[in-house]
């Protein structure tokens, strides 16, 4: 297997860098932290004029008909630019469960909208806070509507179209919801990270546009978090290696007795540590990429391997990141905060750690039984 990224994907990456680096400052990013927008839409057109959001749809749906492996660089500068904008929910939710779920008539009707970033879309899953399991999904889906409450729903502010699970009488199925519909409310939730945005969406008699196949919900929305999960692990390691930038370039300039104080043992050993974690967690995420890429069976398997080690290591190097810095890292000022609160809330984004390391878990039994 080649792992490595080919020149072109290096471009794309070095033009999403270039972009982000002059639309994408750390300035940018408090501006939203601070403020009333739920993301930054200047941003957002600038992705859109570049035709981002359509990197892994086909051009016959309004997108760049690239493939995974390009959507899997843009999650990664994405990330270490912490953009503020709803791409995640939009195209790695989103679009990933229209391209798993709906037919062809359905795909043309929704998918040029979120390939162009005119439309943003969601995914609404989660009722209860804890694992997203069958029995925890009550939402009714009768007689052509919707009613129900879905909470922690990425985006749900600014989302025009979600992806919805309920239930009827022949089990979990997808339904493609328009948000704008009278009879949605929606509740902005208090997070870590108000850069990114939550929402509780309550639903009442709205209309759902079924996706698949009646009962086969469940395992449809399995492979939609499946492919996610690669597509944030990158975005997670994005911003590790950014805070482990951050901590190397400040234990360089910092001297303390003469000294930089990366000179000392127990900020190499730190440092280190960190370097040790991305690095982990890079190369299950680009095992992560070959599986998403190429469709393979072990892309379960490889999703949450990526994401256990992407969360761990995004984590542990925005806070050790704080710590490099001293005293000043817990300040406003700095910007290592920034990446702390980004860490936890993606690491919460499809269900926490444990959440994963239990599927992690059970793919392992899956292999070793076969």
């Amino acid at each position: 297997m080649n792992f490595e990224f080919s020149e072109d994907q290096v471009l794309l990456k070095n033009q999403i860098r270039r972009a982000l680096d002059d639309h994408c400052r750390s300035a940018d990013v408090r501006q939203i932290l601070e403020s009333d927008s739920p993301h930054d839409s200047q941003l957002w057109r600038v992705l859109c004029e570049m035709g981002v959001q359509g990197t892994a749809i086909d051009d016959s749906l309004g997108g760049a008909g690239a493939g995974y492996l390009e959507l899997c660089v843009v999650a990664e500068e994405l990330g270490r630019a912490l953009a503020p904008v709803p791409f995640s929910s939009s195209i790695f939710l989103a679009v990933e469960a229209l391209k798993v779920a709906a037919n062809n008539e359905q795909k043309l009707a929704l998918l040029p909208g979120l390939a162009s970033g005119e439309k943003i879309g969601t995914l609404a899953a989660w009722e209860i806070n804890g694992p997203l399991q069958p029995d925890t999904i009550a939402m009714r889906w009768e007689e052509g509507v919707l009613n129900g409450r879905k909470i922690l729903v990425p985006d749900g502010d600014v989302a025009d179209v979600a992806i919805v699970i309920a239930r009827d009488d022949e089990g979990l199925s997808l339904f493609a919801v328009d948000l704008t519909d009278s009879g949605v409310t929606r509740e902005t939730l208090e997070t870590i990270d108000p850069s990114r945005n939550f929402s509780t969406l309550t639903f009442n008699a709205v209309a759902g546009q079924r996706l698949g196949d009646a009962g086969d919900g469940w395992n449809l929305l399995e492979q939609v978090l499946n492919r996610a999960a690669v597509l944030v692990a990158f975005e997670q390691i994005g911003g590790a290696q950014r805070a482990l930038e951050m901590a190397t370039d400040y234990a360089q300039e910092r001297y303390a007795f003469g000294r930089p104080i990366g000179s000392f043992q127990a900020v190499k050993h730190m440092l280190a540590d960190m370097y040790v974690d991305l690095e982990l967690a890079r190369s299950n995420c680009y095992y992560g990429a070959w599986a998403l890429s190429t469709d393979a069976d072990e892309l379960p398997l490889a999703a949450a391997t990526a994401r256990v080690s992407a969360t761990q290591a995004f984590q542990h190097c925005s806070k050790n990141n704080i710590q490099t810095h001293g005293g000043m890292g817990f300040t406003w000022e700095f910007d290592c905060h920034l990446f702390y609160r980004r860490s936890n809330l993606l690491a919460v984004l499809l269900g926490g750690q444990s959440v994963w390391k239990d599927r992690l878990v059970s793919q392992l039994e899956s292999s070793d039984a076969a």
